[in-house]
């Protein structure tokens, strides 16, 4: 276990307590677990690369944890009317999307490698600004206005065109496998 990889397992342990909190309705808590998960994570990265601690399982569990804790505060955010339905039902379907592809893709022993894409890495830097400022407004009882309405609206269009550049790539990586070429 590396230094990073221990900071990881630390933000799965932060992902019930911010959700906790929520429900709770203690939104200063949930605000600064969530920021406390969003700092550890660009310390466990920086750790990594100027350490040379990276490492494969840190490759796996980093991201997993990253969107554990999204679609968590997502999905709170939305049942309790934070977020909108629509937006959580996108996001969350968006990711769904990709975990059934790999699956799919290695089922019949034609394993894709998934690479976050550009549009995905804004997009999940568009959604965590978003659940910042939901978080922020709800703990220190501020209105942000334009700013959550233009980042829902962001979010949306940009969860919508990272589905499908996903869609596209996966489609291309599977292309013609499977086919019966004897015929």
């Amino acid at each position: 276990m590396t230094i990073p990889n221990i900071i990881t397992v630390m933000r799965f342990l932060l992902v019930p307590g911010v959700i906790y909190a929520l429900l709770l309705g203690e939104m200063q808590w949930a605000f600064t677990g969530f920021l406390i998960a969003g700092i550890s994570d660009g310390v466990d990265g920086y750790i990594a690369r100027r350490f040379d601690q990276a490492s494969k399982l840190g490759a796996y569990l980093d991201p997993i944890a990253d969107k554990l804790l999204l679609v968590s505060v997502f999905i709170v955010l939305g049942v309790m009317q934070h977020l909108p339905l629509w937006l959580v039902v996108l996001a969350v379907s968006r990711d769904a999307l990709i975990v059934v592809a790999v699956m799919v893709s290695s089922v019949m022993a034609h394993p894709v490698t998934v690479r976050p894409l550009m549009v995905s890495k804004v997009n999940t830097a568009v959604q965590i600004g978003l659940a910042v400022v939901i978080l922020a407004e709800l703990a220190f009882s501020r209105d942000f206005g334009w700013l959550d309405d233009g980042l829902v609206y962001l979010c949306g269009a940009l969860t919508v065109a990272s589905a499908a550049a996903y869609l596209l790539a996966w489609l291309r990586h599977m292309n013609g496998y499977g086919e019966d070429t004897t015929a």
